[in-house]
């Protein structure tokens, strides 16, 4: 009776995580605004962390080539994502509300764009805090175009984390567990921390699926211990699916075919529901994707093109009252009609497809079902799949109204301990 406790409560915990992410995304995209891409310098990671003498950098094209002006403002919350009380010039050093000034047209493409970059902090705007930002942008009327998240970090304390198999024989064959210590540096003594100190887990820089709502188990001076199972345990998934179109003359990997209509169009191999099928390591980037063109001068920001990509999943039926959408970071894992797919029944298949840059992609098949949010109802849960994870640690200082994020750990599951 107590296991099946425990899985009815782990179960629900994932499934209102999922639905509160995702419910909260209430603007859509305009169709003109297209790959995104927000990152540290030089790094190909799509989670930025933002650091003291460090800088991050957003890009975008806009697909109506027509050099609009684009402004972008800042946000502060808090550790939860809530609305921070904080004003604006509590946290920010300069101004924001400043227009990106530094764009270029595409060059020899046949879908024309404008790219648009913009490095931070610079010349108009700092921070002056630790903890969770957003940064949105803005056309000429004010009206926003899309938002996307970042922190700033304050190292005070280090973690440290391995990611074991779960003890519980209900997840054994199908989940990974996370335990770290907290090791209390420069800060002394953290006071409340029931109240004060709060961490949030988060798989393949998903945050739709993070944990939260934990307290150290064990204390060794200045050593905060999390031993948990159940709570810190995440659904061990299956490796992303990829496809590679850096040379649209020629199929790339997972490519069959390619045709050139008024923009080019590239066909994926069917991908078939992975769920009942035995585990198989197949390399991937954890979501990510990276922009490249052979073509050119193989400058990427504004000569690679874009080309309609289209999807296919084999289904000899059509799953009841599930949605399928296409998820991974070149999309931001935000559900919505341009990655939804839809149900063919003259060939049993679901089918979509999605204007995408040339590059090298990975993805993953979501399901949404009456009873929430399933990410691995199709590709299959398995606890040998490598995952790469993050501990966030906040916290809240007597007298202070906002989160700092004073560490971030770092782990993944390539070697996955007993």
């Amino acid at each position: 009776m107590k296991i099946i406790t425990l899985k009815l409560i782990f179960t629900a915990i994932i499934i209102n995580l999922f639905n509160s992410i995702f419910e909260s995304v209430k603007v859509a995209k305009p169709p003109n605004i297209k790959t995104i891409i927000f990152k540290i310098n030089n790094n190909s990671s799509q989670f930025p962390i933002l650091k003291k003498d460090s800088f991050i950098e957003l890009s975008f094209d806009d697909l109506n080539a027509s050099e609009e002006d684009y402004y972008y403002k800042i946000s502060y919350y808090n550790y939860d994502w809530s609305d921070s009380i904080l004003f604006k010039n509590e946290f920010i050093e300069g101004l924001d509300n400043i227009r990106v000034s530094n764009y270029e047209n595409s060059f020899n493409t046949l879908q024309r764009y404008t790219h648009y970059k913009l490095t931070l902090p610079n010349s108009s705007t700092d921070f002056k805090l630790s903890g969770n930002y957003k940064i949105h942008i803005y056309n000429s009327n004010d009206e926003l175009q899309f938002s996307r998240r970042f922190v700033y970090l304050n190292p005070i304390i280090s973690v440290s984390a391995n990611v074991f198999r779960t003890r519980n024989l209900n997840y054994f064959q199908t989940h990974q567990n996370i335990k770290f210590n907290l090791t209390q540096n420069d800060l002394g003594l953290i006071q409340g921390l029931e109240d004060n100190l709060n961490i949030i887990i988060i798989q393949n820089n998903q945050w739709s699926n993070s944990i939260s709502g934990i307290q150290p188990q064990f204390k060794n001076n200045k050593v905060l211990k999390y031993r948990y199972d159940i709570k810190t345990s995440f659904e061990g998934g299956n490796e992303y699916l990829f496809f590679d179109t850096k040379d649209l003359r020629i199929t790339g990997p997972n490519v069959s075919f390619i045709n050139l209509g008024v923009l080019y169009e590239s066909y994926l191999y069917t991908d078939i529901p992975r769920k009942k099928f035995p585990y198989s390591f197949n390399q991937d980037i954890n979501g990510g994707f990276q922009i490249r063109t052979v073509i050119g001068s193989q400058n990427a920001e504004i000569e690679a093109d874009y080309s309609w990509v289209y999807f296919t999943l084999a289904a000899s039926i059509e799953l009841p009252e599930t949605d399928l959408f296409i998820l991974s970071d070149f999309n931001n894992y935000e559900p919505n009609r341009d990655n939804l797919m839809s149900y063919n029944k003259t060939l049993d298949v679901y089918e979509a497809k999605i204007l995408i840059k040339q590059g090298f992609y990975n993805y993953k098949y979501f399901a949404n079902t009456v009873s929430g949010w399933k990410p691995n109802l199709v590709s299959g849960n398995f606890f040998q799949t490598e995952n790469s994870y993050k501990i966030l640690v906040y916290y809240k200082a007597p007298g202070e109204i906002f989160d700092e994020l004073i560490g971030i750990g770092e782990t993944d599951s390539k070697q996955i301990l007993n």
